[in-house]
């Protein structure tokens, strides 16, 4: 059983995780390619928000502070997410390809959870991986579609696969604090299979590894975290007794 501190590293993590790629999908709401996708990105931009929410509300449960305390006054430095999901969204090829890496990931990862001793990260697991099942799915199709499309999408989406690829490693960077609740090296050979059956698919190939990227997990971020909280905590910090009518 691990200690409090640990535990709420543990959700502290999945939960920025999903914070703040929400809040990047969701910077496509009325910029999509086409209607249908456009309104697609947002709702999983929801899905991933709504996750989070069920883990900050049990966060502060156990420290005895709201969602939105936890979620609107923290700095850079005090947010565990990976770097992936900070990275800006530049094109919709790499908005999409970046989705496709970590959704296949986090599938995984509530496939562990799923089996946990831990009732909550049951509760978790099992409630958000229907959600996410369907984002695996429609983040997939979408890179198989960019990368065997036209001679431009096949090129565009290659760089984005080039230059988003060195922070994958993170994912499986595990420490004593996910040691316990997750496997990591089964995660990682699950997640590769899976990868470059798609990569593939998309008539792509995994580049060479070089330098991982690192940090998100520990607080030390690239400094697009800061523009995106600079604009997400905006009014909570301006206005803290702000309530919705």
């Amino acid at each position: 059983m691990q200690n409090q501190a640990s535990y709420i590293t543990f959700l502290t993590r999945l939960a920025d995780n999903n914070l703040i790629l929400g809040h990047r999908l969701s910077e496509w709401c009325g910029h999509g390619p086409e209607l249908e996708q456009d309104i697609a990105l947002i709702n999983v931009a929801l899905d991933l928000i709504g996750q989070s929410r069920f883990l900050y509300q049990k966060i502060g449960d156990l420290e005895q502070k709201t969602e939105d305390q936890i979620a609107y006054f923290r700095d850079a430095g005090q947010f565990y997410n990976l770097l992936l999901c900070e990275l800006p969204n530049e094109h919709f090829g790499t908005t999409i390809l970046r989705q496709y890496l970590y959704d296949q990931f986090h599938y995984l990862v509530l496939e562990q959870l799923i089996s946990s001793s831990d009732e909550f990260l049951v509760s978790y697991a099992k409630k958000s991986i229907k959600e996410v099942e369907y984002h695996v799915m429609q983040s997939k199709a979408w890179v198989i579609r960019l990368g065997d499309g036209t001679e431009k999408s096949h090129q565009k989406i290659k760089a984005s696969l080039d230059k988003l690829w060195p922070y994958t490693d993170e994912f499986f960077m595990m420490d004593s604090v996910e040691d316990p609740l997750l496997e990591a090296e089964k995660i990682k050979k699950q997640w590769l299979v899976k990868v470059n059956q798609t990569l593939s698919e998309a008539t792509l190939e995994a580049p060479e590894q070089t330098w991982p990227q690192k940090g998100g997990k520990w607080g030390k971020h690239t400094e697009h975290l800061g523009f995106i909280l600079a604009d997400m905590q905006f009014l909570q910090r301006a206005y803290p007794d702000a309530k919705a009518w």
